[in-house]
């Protein structure tokens, strides 16, 4: 028990110890910080921030890093504004691709009812002319597509008349002309040889004999198509019914289907688009006709057979441009030549180039005029791409379908440059002063008025009166 004193001594001894080494070194903390906040640290910040100022900078040794810059900034302009341009693009050509897959799944219909707007084009002066003698609309209309469809069954029965009629003959003068080539070709300087020629005849009736099969049930495929051609031909006839008689209510529909913001624009451009059409239409339809009446008189002097049915062709093809010339003056100078020899086939070449060559440089420039004049390089381009999306049809169509969009596109041009500079700020400061129309001197007192250049007669300014 006389330990147990001597022991508590020395504890409290240890804790007294422990307990001022712990005030030393509070106090040696508490001394860094006053050294730390002497140097520059920022007031306010604890103990944590002291610490955080103090990371020790790097070596002078160690290599300096640039800061990254931002991905945009590193991208050079052009190949940001052609990113831009292409993702663009892109969604311009996917949404073109999407429409012609749904026009080539609908093509029937869509032909259909561009040929009764060329046909409406053609026929909707004779019914505005009718309404203005007094006609009601309903009757101007029926009068109008009842004469205009009975005019083209009854051209389209006469080919087929004067075809069958001279069938016959056609075949003898054929077989005639392919014996005359013949005898010319064992005559000639080529050193063709009568085995040669027997051996050609040969395969080809070989070759005719062997795709029988392929022959018929092509055929069958004519068939189906004479089938559509009808289909066609009467959805084009309702069309051209509906588009007469309530053609300016359809359009006024199809503007409510337009935003409300470029409702103007397609508006005005609508009129236009229609006058080209019809510009088009109607011109195209008088070359076409000199073509096939000066054409037919030649083949008809000439003796060569089916004149009128060839000439009637013609007529048909001039719709096409460019392609359609050449493809019925070469069917002329054919026929020409296997019925009637060489001379003939040359004359009649004389007589097509002749009157072509008027088309291009007198009548179509006359008749169609600048308004629906479209560069020779668009109108191959057009017929082109419209013959490989859609045959025949496609090529009839394509060059109206361009001088149309091309009348759009330049109303739309110019209208969107007058909305702009109509809602454009007015000019102010020195812009003002030169954008102000300069005001015509003021005339002497007591002188007679006189008109100035814009037409504006000034009036002189009155005299003053004299004081008394």
């Amino acid at each position: 028990m006389s330990k147990l004193p001597g022991w508590l001594g020395q504890l409290g001894a240890e804790l007294t110890r422990m307990g001022e080494r712990l005030e030393e070194r509070r106090a040696e903390a508490a001394a860094e910080d006053d050294k730390a906040a002497h140097e520059g640290s920022a007031p306010g910040h604890g103990h944590g921030a002291a610490e955080a100022d103090h990371v020790p900078p790097p070596p002078t040794y160690a290599p300096s890093v640039a800061a990254r810059p931002d991905p945009v900034a590193a991208i050079p302009w052009g190949m940001r504004v052609a990113a831009e341009a292409g993702w663009r693009l892109l969604v311009l050509a996917g949404t073109l691709w999407v429409l012609m897959r749904v026009i080539s799944a609908v093509q029937l219909v869509v032909l259909a009812f561009v040929a009764a707007l060329l046909v409406t084009a053609m026929l909707q002066p004779t019914v505005a002319r009718l309404r203005r003698h007094g006609l009601p609309r309903g009757l101007a209309t029926a009068v109008t597509a009842i004469l205009g469809f009975v005019i083209m069954g009854l051209v389209g029965w006469f080919v087929v008349w004067q075809v069958m009629d001279n069938i016959d003959t056609l075949s003898d003068k054929v077989r005639t002309g392919i014996e005359d080539l013949k005898n010319w070709l064992l005559d000639s300087p080529f050193h063709v040889t009568d085995k040669q020629i027997n051996d050609i005849a040969k395969n080809l009736s070989d070759t005719v004999g062997t795709n029988t099969e392929a022959i018929t049930s092509a055929g069958l495929q004519g068939v189906t198509v004479m089938v559509e051609i009808l289909t066609g031909m009467l959805l084009a006839m309702f069309s051209t019914l509906f588009l007469l008689y309530d053609g300016k209510r359809i359009w006024h529909w199809v503007l409510k289907l337009v935003p409300a913001q470029a409702r103007p624009g397609v508006a005005g451009a609508g009129p236009r688009a229609w006058r080209t059409l019809t510009a088009y239409v109607r011109g195209t339809v008088i070359v076409a006709m000199i073509d096939a009446i000066f054409i037919g008189l030649g083949l008809y002097f000439l003796n060569v057979p089916m004149a009128v049915p060839l000439a009637v062709f013609i007529f048909l093809f001039a719709f096409i441009p460019l392609v359609g010339a050449v493809v019925s003056g070469a069917l002329a100078v054919v026929v020409a030549l296997v019925t009637d020899g060489v001379f003939t086939a040359l004359m009649v070449l004389v007589v097509v180039l002749a009157v072509q060559q008027i088309e291009g440089h007198i009548l179509q420039p006359f008749i169609l005029g600048r308004a629906v004049r479209v560069h020779p390089l668009a109108v191959v381009l057009s017929v082109a791409a419209g013959g490989m999306i859609a045959g025949i049809g496609g090529a009839v169509v394509a060059v109206p379908l361009v001088a149309v969009t091309n009348t759009v596109v330049g109303y739309l041009r110019t209208y969107g440059q007058e909305q702009s500079r109509r809602h454009s700020p007015p000019p102010h400061g020195s812009t003002s002063l030169d954008a102000a129309p300069t005001p015509a001197p003021n005339p002497a007192p007591g002188s007679p008025p006189r008109e100035t250049g814009d037409g504006i007669v000034a009036e002189p300014v009155p005299e003053a009166p004299k004081a008394l």
